[in-house]
């Protein structure tokens, strides 16, 4: 601090030195200007001050000698005139100022009129004043000389005095200017010191910070004669000495966590592609080149051009904005060795602690063994489903004959055997249908009858179909539509089926007095129909699987678990997408978002 305090008193010394001198200057300019201005305006003030009284007395004896010429002289005008003259005179004396030496004054002035009037006095002929008085003549005009010669005298003063003020004014010009080129001098040599000593030091000791910016810590420090920059330049290169160390370090243990995070990334069963916030690729896996059947480097590469599907282009762009894919992707066909590889894909963004996107992964999961068995399998049901409807079918038929001709009392064992009987027999009549369907939907055989929909007609449609139900069991079930909603392009049977088969799940897992809202609304382009319950909810570990067929999920289960499959194949078929949200012991909500 004490070292530090050293530099700063030079540089207030340095800079205090060149202010002090340019103000002595400007006040020495400033006093100069107003000695000048002040004595000018005496000598002018003086000079109009004769040339007034002057001019005054000149007017003055031109009236007397009017009066002297006059036949019938007025003697008091004559005298009043002589006293005004008298006092213009001693007002001239009083101002004139001491030393005069021997040029014309109003002292000479005086005694010159007093001989002029003591000379018209004695003058033995009044009325001829100045013909034939060599005399008066005499004493007149040397009078009136006087008082032009004053007046000449006086213009002469004042034209001396704006001389004399040009030659002060350019001298105290002068004087500025010495001042003014001083105060550059010594500013320039203060500051030619200052860059020497504290500027250059700086712009080296930038330099070497902008090297050490950029990862060059081998800098060359400066040395200063100013000991506070000294001390400032041996801290600099310990923290340069410092960073070095700790870059050393960060390096080792960024290059071992890169292995590292190689090591797991090459050891994933799935491929893995990584892609920049700009969409190109950055790095990929061993798994992933191998289901690619990539044998060349397609790193830099924009996703969509290195897999050949532009369109994955638009999906990566939604999601590096922060965005999610509204349903889940189609499978990726590849051709690898003339084999055809099915693989599905997910993006997902890769997000910095302070919330911006980084860039994106992409993990590619191999389904050809999984889609050839679902396709095996959907076959199979679909060809038991053909196969079983048909002697199922009889069966019941001939069941149906039998009890129309067996006759039991309705509390014989015989009656609740035949009861059971029918109750299964149209379960397995259901069950196969659910099958029949469900195949239909997969293997793309089921088509929709599209025609224009009413949302409202929908819901209430579907209420009125479980009103009886929901009272029976205590449930209140709403409909709740949030203000006009646009006709659907839908086949409102398949709607119906989802409904339907929405609704029976919320009653079945609410308990008496819950709750039912059938909801509607409009979200962008899309119309959100939603069923809500109040009931036992679903388990946190459940709800990812729950649309999977034959899946059930609850505490209450029954049927083959096709429900909800059928339900998200039929809205998917419209073009929208099918959700679940529920909180364990609240309740639960089904979703379908359709497009408008």
């Amino acid at each position: 601090m004490k070292l530090a305090m050293k530099l700063r008193s030079r540089l207030f010394l340095s800079i205090s030195a060149l202010i002090t001198v340019a103000l002595l200057g400007l006040m020495l300019g400033l006093i100069s200007v107003m000695q000048m201005a002040g004595s000018q305006e005496a000598l002018v003030r003086n000079n109009f001050v004769t040339l007034d009284i002057g001019l005054k007395l000149r007017q003055t004896l031109g009236d007397q000698l009017i009066i002297m010429l006059s036949e019938q002289r007025d003697a008091s005008a004559f005298e009043a005139s002589k006293q005004r003259y008298f006092q213009l005179l001693e007002e001239g004396i009083a101002q004139e100022p001491a030393g005069e030496g021997s040029e014309y004054g109003f002292k000479k002035a005086k005694a010159d009129y007093l001989s002029f009037i003591k000379a018209y006095e004695v003058s033995p002929d009044t009325t001829h004043v100045l013909s034939g008085n060599d005399e008066l003549t005499e004493k007149f005009n040397a009078l009136r000389n006087g008082l032009i010669a004053e007046h000449k005298r006086a213009l002469d003063s004042i034209s001396d005095t704006e001389r004399q003020a040009r030659e002060h004014a350019l001298l105290i010009a002068g004087l500025l200017g010495l001042v003014g080129l001083a105060v550059l001098i010594i500013g320039f040599v203060t500051a030619h010191a200052i860059a020497r000593r504290i500027g250059e030091p700086i712009e080296a000791l930038v330099q070497a910070a902008d090297n050490i910016g950029q990862g060059n810590f081998d800098v060359t420090l400066p040395v200063s004669s100013a000991v506070e920059l000294n001390q400032l330049t041996k801290r600099f290169g310990i923290m340069a000495e410092a960073l070095r160390e700790h870059q050393a370090t960060n390096v080792d243990e960024l290059l071992a966590g890169q292995q590292r995070l190689q090591a797991v990334l090459d050891s994933i069963d799935d491929g893995l592609l990584m892609i920049d916030r700009q969409g190109r690729l950055e790095h990929l896996n061993p798994v992933a080149q191998r289901q690619l059947g990539w044998d060349d480097d397609r790193v830099g590469l924009g996703l969509g051009v290195a897999l050949q599907r532009p369109e994955l282009d638009e999906q990566l762009q939604l999601v590096l904005r922060g965005g999610t894919l509204e349903r889940a992707p189609e499978d990726l066909s590849i051709e690898v060795d003339g084999e055809t590889r099915l693989l599905t894909f997910s993006l997902t963004p890769v997000i910095h602690t302070q919330g911006h996107i980084l860039g994106a992964v992409m993990v590619l999961h191999d389904v050809t063994e999984q889609r050839a068995f679902e396709r095996v399998r959907s076959e199979f049901v679909l060809r038991a489903s053909h196969e079983l409807r048909t002697p199922v079918t009889g069966m019941h038929m001939a069941f149906g004959l039998f009890r129309e001709r067996a006759h039991f009392a309705p509390d014989t064992r015989e009656a609740d055997l035949l009861d059971t009987v029918n109750e299964e027999m149209q379960r397995l009549m259901q069950l196969i249908n659910d099958l029949l369907n469900f195949s239909r939907y997969q293997n793309g055989l089921q088509k929709l009858t599209l025609a224009p929909c009413s949302i409202e007609d929908l819901l209430e449609q579907a209420q009125i179909r479980f009103t009886s139900g929901a009272e029976e069991k205590g449930i209140e079930l709403l409909v709740e539509v949030q203000g006009p909603l646009p006709r659907l392009q839908a086949d409102q049977p398949q709607l119906d089926r989802v409904l339907d088969n929405l609704l029976d799940n919320a009653l079945r897992h609410t308990a008496s007095g819950g709750l039912i809202r059938l909801q509607a609304r409009r979200h962008g382009e899309r119309v959100i129909i939603s069923v809500e319950d109040n009931g036992e909810g679903i388990a946190y570990g459940q709800q990812g699987r729950i649309f999977e067929p034959f899946v059930q999920v609850g505490r209450k289960k029954g049927g083959a678990g096709l429900g909800l499959a059928l339900c998200k194949e039929i809205v998917q078929l419209h073009g929208g997408r099918m959700g679940v949200y529920s909180r364990p012991g609240q309740g639960t909500q089904f979703y379908m978002a359709l497009t408008v």
